[in-house]
């Protein structure tokens, strides 16, 4: 069965009646007085606000740009597509709460298809507590998803404009992994048993950083963003933004042994430059790096420091103290590369 067999409507009925019979996390509302009214199925849903910050954000996936149904199964684009949002949540110290769902489907896309793409959202929606509440549904010449997802907080943001001279750098995990992951299956690599299933899964299924998040908050952290474009490219955006240069040394950031192992040339400028690690990068005072590093997992690593200089800066250091300026490698949607 097609989605054109069963028509808009009757899609649209069919995944308003998964969401809801398959709904199983965590209540992070609840904790804030937020109230879910009005379900999936109405003109809107609905809410009760209470004393809290709430976050707003959206990221949309489309195929031949952001996947491939050679790389990606169905189950997993969903779990992805609403991970790099849950991602933006956890960079800002939120848990997410309610999500918006826009699909853009061919009319001979299946029917099982689409369950799996569902059943990979509700999976992550049901570890992490978020609850799919509406969306829409049009016709499309490609596969694209359109995730638009509220968070919520209590206190400030962490943001990317207030990193200062003297911050310590550090990233949440490690890095590479999925770019690596991506390069195995297009290139078709040979890889142990072991290796290759990390890689694909690390690409196929990030896993949001929401309690690391949450540790940065609640010690102290106010500088933070996830990494999606690169570690150099998005470090370069954090110091664009708060008006400083950085220094990060090539030794210390994390790269993970299954990475150099399948990648024993090239596993640095994937650490560097890949993308879509969803780890979250912050910057902290030394005092509040040193107290916050001994709650993360493992692969979390202080890397370098936030300096004074040239706003997007960012210089390289090797094993040799040699220094290089990093340059943009990170995904421009309009530069074609």
């Amino acid at each position: 069965m097609q989605v054109k067999d069963l028509g808009e409507f009757g899609v649209i009925d069919r995944l308003n009646n998964m969401v809801i019979q398959r709904r199983a996390g965590p209540d992070n509302g609840a904790a804030f007085d937020f109230h879910l009214l009005v379900d999936t199925g109405d003109d809107t849903a609905a809410w009760h606000t209470g004393p809290a910050t709430q976050l707003f954000t959206t990221d949309t996936v489309v195929e031949g740009v952001h996947f491939t149904r050679q790389t990606t199964p169905w189950k997993d684009l969903g779990w992805k597509s609403l991970a790099v949002n849950i991602s933006d949540i956890a960079a800002m110290g939120g848990l997410p709460l309610y999500a918006l769902v826009t699909l853009g489907l061919p009319p001979e896309t299946e029917i099982a298809d689409l369950d799996e793409l569902y059943r990979g959202m509700l999976e992550i929606g049901n570890k992490y507590g978020v609850g799919i509440v509406g969306g829409d549904l049009v016709r499309s010449p490609v596969v694209f998803i359109t995730v638009a997802l509220t968070g919520v907080q209590r206190g400030g943001s962490m943001l990317r404009t207030t990193a200062r001279p003297g911050d310590v750098l550090a990233v949440t995990g490690y890095l590479g992994g999925s770019s690596g992951g991506l390069r195995l299956m297009q290139e078709q690599v040979k890889a142990s048993p072991e290796a290759t299933r990390y890689l694909r899964k690390v690409h196929r299924r990030p896993v949001p950083d929401v309690a690391a998040g949450q540790i940065l908050m609640e010690a102290g952290v106010v500088t933070a963003m996830d990494i999606s474009d690169g570690l150099s490219d998005d470090l370069s955006k954090l110091c664009l933004a708060s008006g400083v240069s950085a220094r990060i040394f090539a030794d210390r950031i994390p790269k993970h042994s299954l990475l150099k192992e399948v990648f024993p040339d090239h596993y640095l400028d994937l650490a560097l430059n890949g993308g879509e690690d969803y780890k979250l990068l912050f910057t902290a005072p030394p005092a509040v790096m040193e107290r916050v590093m001994t709650q993360l997992p493992e692969g979390a690593s202080a890397i370098g420091q936030i300096t004074p200089g040239e706003p997007g800066r960012v210089v390289i250091v090797d094993s040799a103290g040699t220094e290089t300026v990093a340059a943009r490698h990170g995904w421009d949607h309009f530069s074609g590369s």
